[in-house]
């Protein structure tokens, strides 16, 4: 995430993350990093539906697809650089090696990521399997991938 701050604060450009199975990873990752006040705009982790919803995420998106989908992490993407006014945002929603009881649908170990760019109103979307059965291992291989995804867009 050194890198991906770096560029950020080079390009003048912010970020927000609204994160869900992650739990924090991605936006504790940038706020390791010195600068980071200078391009981090808002950060949620929104573990349950209700709160996605009051952060602006399509309750119907959820009942249609499922929470576990790209195309919730797409719209938790938008909703949060919208809600923050930021440049980019970041989606993340899925399961970790867990089966959920409230929210059966869907595969439990697949992660969904959304990266939002307000400035050409794109998305670049990936899926993640688990590598692993240890959570703090996965959340740093999701950290992992979205800072290589973001030192992409970056260019």
């Amino acid at each position: 995430m050194n890198e991906v701050v770096k560029q950020l604060a080079e390009l003048n450009k912010t970020i927000a993350t609204m994160e869900s199975c992650s739990g924090g990873a991605v936006v504790n990752a940038i706020t390791n990093i010195p600068g980071a006040s200078e391009v981090l705009k808002f950060s949620a982790v929104t573990y349950d539906n209700e709160f996605k919803v009051k952060m602006g995420v399509d309750k119907d998106l959820i009942d249609k697809y499922s929470v576990y989908s790209m195309d919730v992490a797409k719209n938790m993407s938008l909703k949060i650089t919208e809600f923050a006014g930021s440049n980019y945002g970041i989606g993340i929603t899925g399961k970790i090696n867990r089966a959920d009881p409230y929210n059966k649908e869907g595969k439990d170990n697949e992660i969904f990521i959304s990266i939002y760019n307000r400035d050409n109103d794109k998305y670049t979307t990936f899926k993640l399997i688990a590598i692993s059965a240890d959570r703090e291992k996965n959340k740093e291989y999701i950290v992992t991938e979205i800072a290589k995804k973001l030192l992409a867009i970056l260019g």
